[in-house]
Parts: structure tokens; C-alpha cells; sequence
């Protein structure tokens, strides 16, 4: 258990500069998804009640806030790991709720406006941006956040502040430390 806590908040933060590109995709996606889960009815409640999912207020504002903060976790790049997994279950969810009704043809919500409209076909068009996000997390949650996040910022200030720490003393009073030797 202690290792995959290690791996989950000590994410590798040595990848090349360009994960951020990454980041910014995803991040970007999940942000303003989670916004409009909230402007239109259409997008939060009222889809969720369209596909049968329970609670569909609470839900979509669950999904909507996790969106928007994870979004803007994966957009500065801190806790790039911790957030990687729920929203890999999230696109998980979201394909499994909307692209088996297309595929029978049996969706509660809009067939696609031009063909194909039902089918594997259909599917492999739809699902496009859910695979897309789903990639991406995965890559960001196997590879970390890159050297340009918010995550390598802070194990970087962490790594300093134990490098100036007094020996046999906790990392902590490194700082009461700084100051006596002030």
C-alpha cells in the first residue's frame, strides 16, 4: 500500500517539457465540459436524466465540479495522478452510458446528425473525443505531469529543502535551522 501511495503522489516529473501540451488538451477539455455540465441543462441534469442515471442532479453537479477542479489540477499539473483516475472511470462510464445506445440504435439522446447513425460505425465516430481523453489521462497517469508543472515545482522545493535540512533532525525544522544560522 505504501508503494502505491508513493507512486500516486510522487509522480515521475522528468518528461520532457512538451506532456504540458498534453496536459493543456485534457485539463482544457475536462474545465469547460465541467462548465457547461453546469450553463446548460442539456449537457448536466438533463442528459443525465435522459440516460437513466441515478440521482441526475447531485450526479451531474458531482461530475460537473469534479471536471472543473480536475481539469484545472491536470492544467497546472498537481496531483496529475491523483485526478487521472477518477477521470478515467469517468470516460469509462461515459462510453459505456452513451455509445451502446448508438450502437443498438436505441439512445435516449440524439443519433447523430448525419450517417452513419447507428452501429459500430457510428460508434467509432462518436466516441472520438471520449477516446481521446481517456488516452491522454492514461498517458499523464502512467508518465506524470513533465518539468513544466506545479508537481515538479513542489518535489524540486521538497528535494531543496531536505538537501539544506541539519542532519539527524526532521525535514521540517530545516527552516528553524535556516534562521539560528542566520
Amino acid at each position: 500500500m505504501h508503494k502505491l501511495y508513493a507512486w500516486l503522489i510522487h509522480p515521475p516529473t522528468n518528461g520532457p517539457r512538451s506532456i504540458l501540451i498534453i496536459r493543456l488538451m485534457a485539463g482544457g477539455v475536462f474545465f469547460w465540459e465541467g462548465i457547461l455540465k453546469f450553463v446548460y441543462v442539456n449537457q448536466g441534469v438533463g442528459r443525465f436524466t435522459k440516460l437513466g442515471i441515478p440521482f441526475p442532479q447531485y450526479t451531474a453537479t458531482f461530475v460537473g465540479g469534479l471536471e472543473i477542479i480536475g481539469g484545472l489540477l491536470l492544467l497546472t499539473g498537481l496531483a496529475t495522478r491523483l485526478i487521472a483516475i477518477p477521470f478515467i472511470f469517468e470516460m469509462i462510464v461515459a462510453i459505456l452510458s452513451t455509445k451502446i445506445g448508438i450502437y443498438l440504435g436505441t439512445s435516449p439522446l440524439p443519433l447523430p446528425p448525419a450517417p452513419p447513425k447507428i452501429g459500430p460505425w457510428a460508434v467509432l465516430h462518436e466516441i472520438r473525443a471520449d477516446y481521446a481523453q481517456i488516452l491522454t489521462t492514461l498517458f499523464l497517469l502512467i508518465n506524470g505531469p513533465g518539468r513544466w508543472s506545479l508537481d515538479a515545482l513542489l518535489q524540486r522545493r521538497s528535494q531543496a529543502d531536505a538537501e539544506t535540512a541539519v542532519p539527524n533532525r526532521p525535514i521540517g525544522t530545516n527552516i528553524a535551522a535556516r534562521i539560528a544560522a542566520d
